[in-house]
């Protein structure tokens, strides 16, 4: 991993991304504070709090500051009410399984420890409310800049880094991560282990890759970049470095990996399947219960909200799909264009470089920890990087691609975007995408792919192009105000937006 003095991101940037990121969580909490004043909730049902089933209580006294606690505790609406009641009285229902432990597990300890002496002030569940909402606002924080220094480290320009760092800050589903909802974890635990694995610290990264499936159970699609990693490394040494053996143990190492990832996800299905189906006779057992897989979330998933293939496809979810058109048709321009730009890239996947890539020694997920040279990827010096970023921007500003720019050797070198650094990220992303659009309900898309990486970096390249930036600027932070504004207003008040 680089040191902080080889640390390819700039630390005053890193300091505004960090501004930007706390800006906004106070903007989200302002604008809550005022719609929910402003405005009666759809529904008024957030207090309600039934005595846990599995382990009753009888009544605590009544706390010293009620009204305090019951203004926090109104601010729990849709699935923050899950997330809660699974902190307080564990897994009761079949269908609370659909959302995974480590949210309310953090929401437990905080709440029990840190936060236990206002239980006699506001209250146990507002407690827990206010762990919660503290524990996801600090994530997103956190989430930010591990954003700013992975995109730093990828895009190999700190001012590219920056806009797109800012732009996470105040995305679209900006309201979920100041809400009890498990994307600031997530977030938090992808981006953070993407730029551990960028950074060459594998083991480092394996823990927080985990921890995103222990968050969201998309997370479990992070091992597919170890999957490529292994894959290339595998290649070089097979066919680069003629050496059987070792590419032998980098599958057997890789195929490992990938397997711890997908642990704590495993860990959880089993879980759930112990405290429903063991013990119980065959007429008793749920349908799940008797599958040759028996995987509750998919289960859950399609029996109590009716995801599947092409379920959503009605007449009457049109107004869901154009609310979601925004993010997919960013997520798709940003695939089309890094298809078109690199077709010799993705159609081999990254495995035959062209010409320009191996002059310019870009390299995938490079991890060579045997030598004590720098890895290929950090070979440009500090200076002929920012010779380059010069070159750059005056390439643009005449009009150029900011793709693409001439060097002292002759040779072209991609950077930024169309790097090939970028190609796990884009088959990430329309992984995604795909699922987004034909499988889930398609409003989630806002939030589902806002965490994705590649979303930022190609509309920070898009707000620099200087045939357009100007107005493709305007739109993208239109789009992110409206749905900030929008989103604020909708959800804290219990109305249906994503």
């Amino acid at each position: 991993m680089p040191t902080a003095s080889e640390a390819p991101y700039n630390f005053s940037y890193q300091t505004e991304v960090l501004k930007s990121a706390i800006l906004s969580r106070l903007l989200l909490l302002i604008l809550i504070l005022l719609w929910r004043t402003l405005l009666t909730p759809y529904d008024t049902s957030a207090p309600l709090n039934p005595t846990c089933l599995n382990h009753p209580s009888s009544s605590p006294p009544p706390p010293l500051l009620p009204s305090l606690g019951s203004a926090i505790e109104n601010g729990v609406v849709w699935d923050s009410v899950y997330f809660l009641r699974i902190a307080q009285c564990g897994y009761e229902y079949e269908q609370s399984y659909a959302f995974l432990p480590l949210l309310p597990a953090c929401i437990f300890i905080l709440s029990r420890t840190v936060f236990a002496p206002l239980v006699s002030l506001i209250g146990d569940r507002a407690v827990l409310a206010l762990s919660g909402y503290v524990i996801c606002n600090v994530a997103f924080v956190l989430a930010a800049i591990y954003f700013y220094r992975l995109s730093a480290v990828v895009l190999k320009d700190p001012n590219a880094a920056l806009r797109a760092s800012v732009l996470f800050c105040f995305n679209p589903a900006s309201i979920f991560y100041s809400s009890i909802y498990s994307e600031s974890l997530y977030a938090l635990f992808s981006v953070g282990g993407l730029y551990y694995l960028e950074s060459r610290a594998n083991n480092t990264a394996l823990v927080w890759l985990a921890l995103s499936g222990f968050a969201r159970s998309n997370g479990v699609l992070n091992a597919g970049y170890y999957g490529f990693q292994t894959m290339h490394q595998a290649y070089d040494a097979a066919f680069m470095r003629k050496r059987a053996l070792l590419a032998l143990q980098i599958l057997l190492s890789g195929a490992l990996r990938c397997m711890c990832i997908f642990v704590p996800f495993i860990t959880f299905q089993t879980y759930g399947y112990h405290n429903i189906c063991l013990g119980r006779s065959s007429d008793e057992m749920r349908p799940w219960c008797k599958a040759r897989i028996p995987l509750l979330y998919n289960y859950i998933q399609s029996h109590y909200w009716g995801v599947g293939f092409l379920k959503y496809f009605q007449l009457k979810q049109l107004p869901n799909f154009l609310l979601a058109s925004p993010i997919l048709s960013l997520a798709v321009c940003s695939i089309i264009y890094y298809v078109k730009s690199r077709p010799e890239i993705v159609l081999s996947l990254g495995f035959q470089p062209s010409l320009e890539e191996k002059s310019s020694t870009v390299v995938i997920f490079s991890e060579d920890k045997s030598s004590n040279s720098p890895p290929i990827s950090e070979k440009y010096t500090s200076r002929r990087q920012e010779n380059h970023n010069i070159k750059l921007r005056k390439k643009m500003n005449r009009g150029g691609d900011p793709a693409e720019c001439r060097i002292d050797h002759g040779s072209v070198e991609k950077l930024g975007y169309t790097s090939a650094s970028i190609l796990p990220y884009i088959l990430h992303l329309s992984f995604m995408v795909a699922t987004a659009f034909f499988v889930m309900h398609v409003q989630v898309a806002t939030r589902l792919l806002s965490a994705s990486p590649s979303l930022y970096w190609f509309a920070s390249l898009l707000m620099y192009y200087p045939s357009i930036s100007k107005r493709c600027g305007y739109m993208i932070w239109a789009y992110c105000s409206a749905y900030i504004l929008l989103g604020s207003l909708l959800f804290s008040n219990f109305y249906p937006f994503t």
